[in-house]
């Protein structure tokens, strides 16, 4: 199937970082995807190109702080990692730089970029509402804001109000709806909860298997993954009876978010860190990340794996996502006021 909608600490690695000199023949990768899958991709960039790949990965917040301590020194030529809001984060730091790549502009959308080069996306893990079609009718949570309607009371389990993609998504509804609403979205949202929010993603659907939780909020890709293989806490039984909506078709389109990279203010090899990029926007690189981590692409007419495939097509939301960082304050301190843990 096509995709044609709209829509770990450095002393554990054994690579050697090349520092300050160019290299003509290496990249320094500092990664925070934390994916086995992505194996491949690096592999293959390696047999295409010839350079090799030295890698430090760890969680986006202490990569951040490295490059930081490490200035202009730093050996990093591309920072990958997971959010908008954690690459607008690497942003603000002054630690990536704009590049000019007319294979990026025309492969990767517009909504999906930095507007100056600074970041791009290249996989997309898209917010959308699961529910137990035992005790929810799917017609009443078509948007995001139906969340917040009292007849859902005791229903609605998410996680916590300062983890990154719940602060991306609430910076979503201000910019479309202003701080107001998106207040008393939040206020109603946290009224409407069937416990006190809590863990990951995947604990989200678990709470519709285990019957805690009839409606949950959670990435398309931890879904898509419970299809393709077995995960602890969703047996195939109980995924059967879970359903999923693509919130706000009707308007302004499901909340997307990516996986994406951006060239580090002072690469040593930014040439080929650029190539490292365009590769990532390859139909080979696409596939993959489908294929390899069940996300949705970022390339328009890109292959989906069988299980995204399931998930089917959606109207994303277009709203350029530096505005999910550059929201991101505002909307952590509208939950504080609410109340929402």
């Amino acid at each position: 199937m096509r995709y044609t909608g709209l829509l770990a600490a450095a002393a554990g690695i054994s690579l050697l970082m090349s520092g300050q000199a160019e290299a003509q023949g290496e990249l320094n990768l500092y990664s925070s995807r934390h994916y086995d899958t992505d194996e491949r991709l690096y592999t293959n960039f390696e047999k295409k190109t010839g350079i090799k790949i030295n890698r430090i990965e760890d969680k986006a917040d202490k990569l951040i702080a490295r490059m930081k301590s490490e200035g202009a020194n730093s050996p990093a030529d591309i920072l990958l990692t997971v959010d908008a809001g954690r690459l607008w984060r690497a942003d603000q730091a002054g630690l990536l730089q704009s590049v000019q790549s007319d294979v990026l502009d025309a492969r990767i959308p517009s909504w999906l970029r930095h507007p100056d080069g600074k970041w791009f996306g290249f996989s997309q893990r898209i917010r959308i509402l699961f529910y137990d079609k035992s005790k929810v009718d799917p017609n009443d949570i078509q948007t995001y804001a139906s969340l917040a309607d009292p007849k859902l009371k005791g229903k609605v389990c998410t996680r916590s109000s300062g983890n990154i993609y719940m602060l991306s998504l609430m910076s979503s509804i201000i910019a479309h709806k202003g701080a107001d609403k998106a207040k008393a979205w939040a206020e109603g949202v946290w009224n409407n909860r069937a416990r006190n929010p809590a863990g990951g993603d995947t604990d989200q659907l678990r709470g519709i298997a285990s019957g805690e939780c009839a409606i949950s909020v959670s990435n398309t890709y931890y879904f898509a993954r419970a299809l393709r293989k077995d995960v602890k806490g969703l047996p195939k039984d109980k995924m059967a009876n879970i359903g999923w909506v693509f919130p706000n078709q009707g308007s302004s389109g499901a909340h997307a978010n990516i996986s994406g990279g951006g060239v580090a203010k002072h690469a040593p090899n930014k040439a080929n860190a650029i190539k490292f990029l365009e590769y990532l926007a390859s139909d080979e690189a696409q596939e993959y990340f489908s294929a390899g981590n069940d996300e949705y692409p970022a390339v328009m007419g890109a292959g989906l794996s069988a299980s995204v495939a399931q998930l089917g097509l959606f109207r994303s939301d277009t709203l350029n996502l530096s505005k999910l960082g550059e929201n991101q304050p505002q909307a952590q301190k509208l939950y504080d006021q609410v109340g929402y843990k």
